[in-house]
């Protein structure tokens, strides 16, 4: 159909160039010569066409390839039949310079006939009526991709009816037909104006604080509330920005975009040989799964969960086997099997994530503590030492900065005990300390989703209380950025935003279940904080590499020097039990929340 479209064009074209020159007296040789030289233009034409393949798929109909190879076709027999006429125009009667007006009036019939086509295809293929009205917020590279994929399926369950964005320049931008109707300030008055039953968020690098405003804003409005993938996500191509999804309460508390230098990542992790311990955990089976994009030589996963590292070799290698050597089933407390597995295969990398980390269960057993988050810590550290390890990461916590609790204590021992095995072997052997991870097991977050589900209370330590967030890939992603620019003996800390209130975040996810649940004051337990810290009261910061980790030097302490009598007596002897006369008169009181 295009060809034949094509060849009527030139036709057309040429017999329109004619009687623009007021040649309408020509001989009638000279008409015929003129028609005959359009009929070889349009043949000229059709046959270019399939001899390039542009009548036979190669480029998307309507797109700027095929215009761009059109063009040149065009002008192809525009110039060979051009210089023809110009030779012999005299004797057939055909006017010198119609090729050359032709060709403007070709490619205009040419392009404004695929415009229309590519017009109607486009509105068929539009969502129907019945698609949700939303809102996208954002007019920049996310929402476009965005845009391009939902206007162009007609079975898309979102109809875009307007963008929202800060940018001043884009007040007047049409994006896909899509015209930018406000600020984010004004989503209330934009939801109302349009009647979009939902917004979606389109920003790459929006922070868990824009999100928080934005969702608020459009939950007030009577607006559902969606989000496309983080620009990790989409660089990674594991999501496109058609992914979208239904805002959740990590992105509400935990998001932080991280600016990933993967160069130097790559330099001290391609082709070396990492061993990460602690694997089958959260933290460790995300570690794993992140380095292993990065081609180390081999990736040794070491943890005492059979089923931890079953998940975590899922992650890195697509089956959960369990019969090659790159899964360790081991315990840290073991020191000769340590050692003999670091002899044996000589890691070069070590990521150490190994740890008891549940604070209250800590505290009723801190031999358990000693056991593996101090000395499983040294065991790990001497054999990392005695193979010549050079670059050695050890996960802590924020509960480390001015411990009170024997989770906090133990694994600021660890810390020092990284700190001397630096000084000892001079390498970038480094503490990476940050807070509480959304969705590692047990922790807070799955924890009230289990209680809602069962319709129970909400248990809630303090009305004051506070914690710093991040999602599992977050951290993981800065504690590998962490591992390429820390030095000897230096603890890192990641910047892990604006601490959130633990009631605000249950308040948050019973109201996004649309249920009615009681929160329950229980009382800070002993050893907690009713506000974690990040940085010790005699800790100084820098930040001379990243704009979210922080440096600063740990105090070291030899493995000869623990003693775990003392260790005891010193927790014994330090204030471990924040005020909690509040808690005492809230404890039997309960908040029922709207939901």
């Amino acid at each position: 159909m295009a060809a034949i479209v094509d060849g009527a064009a030139w036709v057309l074209g040429v017999l329109l160039a004619v009687m623009l020159r007021f040649e309408l007296a020509m001989p009638p040789h000279g008409w015929a010569a003129t028609i005959v030289l359009a009929l070889v233009a349009g043949a000229l034409q059709v046959a270019a066409g399939y001899a390039t393949k542009l009548y036979r798929g190669r480029h998307t109909y309507g797109s700027f390839d095929e215009v761009l190879l059109l063009g040149l076709i065009v002008l192809s027999n525009t110039f060979v039949l051009g210089l023809l006429v110009i030779m012999f125009g005299v004797q057939t009667g055909v006017p010198r310079g119609t090729m050359f007006l032709a060709a403007p009036i070709v490619l205009l019939l040419m392009f404004g006939v695929r415009y229309m086509a590519r017009l109607m295809i486009d509105r068929s293929r539009k969502p129907g009526n019945d698609a949700e009205p939303a809102l996208i917020v954002g007019a920049g590279y996310i929402a476009d991709k965005l845009l391009h994929n939902i206007t162009t399926d007609p079975t898309s369950p979102i109809r875009p009816i307007g963008l929202v964005d800060d940018d001043e320049a884009k007040r007047n931008l049409v994006l896909r037909g899509v015209p930018v109707v406000g600020r984010t300030s004004q989503i209330e008055e934009a939801i109302a104006r349009t009647g979009a039953k939902m917004l979606v968020i389109a920003i790459g690098q929006a922070d868990s604080v824009l999100l928080r405003s934005i969702s608020d804003r459009a939950v007030k409005a009577g607006a559902r509330v969606a989000i496309t993938p983080s620009l990790n996500a989409l660089a990674s191509g594991e999501l496109s920005p058609t992914d979208v999804r239904d805002i959740s309460i990590e992105d509400l508390i935990g998001r932080h975009p991280v600016d990933t230098n993967v160069e130097l990542i790559a330099g001290y992790i391609t082709g070396k040989r990492v061993l990460v311990t602690g694997a089958g955990g959260s933290i460790g089976s995300e570690l794993c799964r992140q380095l292993s994009k990065f081609g180390p030589a081999e990736l040794i996963m070491l943890d005492r969960d059979e089923t931890g590292l079953q998940l975590a070799q899922l992650g890195t290698s697509g089956h959960g086997l369990l019969h090659t050597d790159e899964v360790v089933l081991a315990n840290i407390r073991e020191e000769e099997v340590i050692t003999s597995l670091f002899e044996k295969r000589r890691p070069e990398v070590v990521f150490h994530a190994a740890a008891l980390k549940h604070l209250p269960m800590l505290e009723q057993y801190p031999d358990e503590a000693w056991k593996t988050n101090v000395l499983g810590t040294r065991n790990v550290l001497a054999a990392a030492m005695a193979v010549g390890v050079e670059h050695f990461v050890n996960i802590s916590t924020d509960k480390a900065a001015n411990p009170t609790s024997v989770l906090g204590h133990s694994k600021r021992v660890a810390e020092k005990l990284t700190a001397w095995a630096a000084e000892q072997s001079g390498m970038n052997y480094v503490s990476v300390r940050f807070g509480n991870v959304i969705g590692s097991r047990g922790s807070m977050l799955p924890t009230f989703q289990a209680l809602i589900r069962e319709g129970k209370p909400l248990t809630v330590t303090h009305p004051d209380a506070t914690r710093f967030f991040m999602t599992i890939p977050e951290a993981c992603q800065l504690v590998i950025q962490a591992g390429g620019i820390g030095r000897p003996g230096e603890v890192l800390i990641l910047d892990m935003g604006e601490p959130v209130s633990i009631l605000e975040v249950a308040k948050r996810m019973i109201a996004m279940s649309g249920k009615k649940i009681e929160i329950v004051f229980t009382g800070l337990r002993s050893g907690e904080k009713l506000h974690e810290e990040l940085v010790g009261s005699r800790e100084n910061l820098e930040r001379p590499f990243h704009p979210q980790v922080s440096h600063t030097r740990a105090d070291s302490i030899s493995p000869e020097r623990l003693d775990k009598a003392g260790w005891k007596a010193r927790m014994r002897a330090e204030p471990r039990d924040n005020d909690t006369s509040l808690i005492e008169m809230l404890s039997i009181e309960t908040v029922r929340s709207n939901g």
